[in-house]
């Protein structure tokens, strides 16, 4: 059974069909990447998903129907989202923005901080993901002092204090270099390998195509391919989506003058 499964997902604002019939399934363990062109629906698509806007459909995630459920219903399950604006607290350390992620809001959890303020479990979850995303060093400096792709990093570490079962990662390689990006891929590939499945929203398509087990394509809110990194290298649908017509014809010229060489063999002397 797949730990996430959407089904006819779709988010429509007026007149306008953001998402159309989007299926997909995100098994545990994988990183699972979402690309597309600009303005082809990928963040509605997690904006539905995670309950931020209305949708229709069918969500099941972990075994569990959520399609009626809010936002906050849907993360208490294990479904965490980054965002792309950040919104990260810049009066508050790297520490305190990760705490308020881990604390879970309710009245028993209001009333053991007042008890025992510093719970080992909160504390425990905070530091195993400063850990992992290799923060701890700049755990006390508030995220005007970082830089830009370490401020990426608080961002993930914060949907990873939550101890989710699955994050969803929206555009977290966007202003890095291709130095920051590389490292957060290596980050991205250990985080899964400790047991979170990641799906990767990111435009970065080096990024995407160099980490991620399995890959979904969306256009004009449509599902127009999936596949492993290597089959969306070569989808005609896919390189027309990002390319243009023209790119896709000049694609399959190019296949089909490397066919002929092949069939007619090695050059005589």
């Amino acid at each position: 059974m797949a730990l996430l499964h959407t089904e006819n997902l779709s988010v429509t604002f007026g007149g306008l069909k953001a998402v159309d019939d989007v299926s997909m399934d995100i098994h545990a363990g994988q990183l699972v990447g979402l690309i597309g062109p600009n303005g082809a629906g990928k963040t509605t698509f997690v904006d539905g998903l995670t309950g931020f806007v209305p949708m229709k459909g069918r969500i099941v995630f972990d075994g569990k129907d959520l399609t009626s459920s809010g936002p906050h219903d849907r993360a208490r399950a294990g479904m965490v989202r980054t965002w792309q604006s950040l919104e990260l607290f810049d009066d508050l350390t790297v520490t305190e923005n990760l705490r308020v992620a881990a604390e879970k809001s309710s009245v028993v959890g209001f009333l053991a901080d007042l008890v025992r303020p510093n719970r080992t479990k909160v504390v425990q979850s905070v530091e195993d993901a400063l850990r992992r995303l290799e923060l701890l060093d700049v755990a006390g400096r508030v995220p005007g002092e970082l830089s830009q792709g370490q401020r990426k990093l608080v961002g993930v570490a914060r949907a990873l204090a939550a101890s989710p079962k699955l994050v969803l990662m929206d555009e977290p390689a966007a202003g890095l270099d291709t130095t920051e990006s590389r490292e957060l891929g290596h980050r991205l590939r250990r985080i899964v390998d400790d047991g979170t499945t990641v799906f990767l929203i990111d435009h970065d398509m080096g990024l995407v195509l160099g980490v991620c087990d399995y890959i979904y394509v969306i256009e004009f809110g449509r599902l127009i391919a999936q596949g492993t990194p290597a089959q969306i290298r070569s989808d005609d649908k896919v390189i027309a989506a990002y390319l243009g017509e023209s790119a896709r014809k000049d694609v399959e010229v190019a296949k089909a003058a490397l066919a002929h060489s092949e069939n007619a063999g090695p050059m005589q002397p």
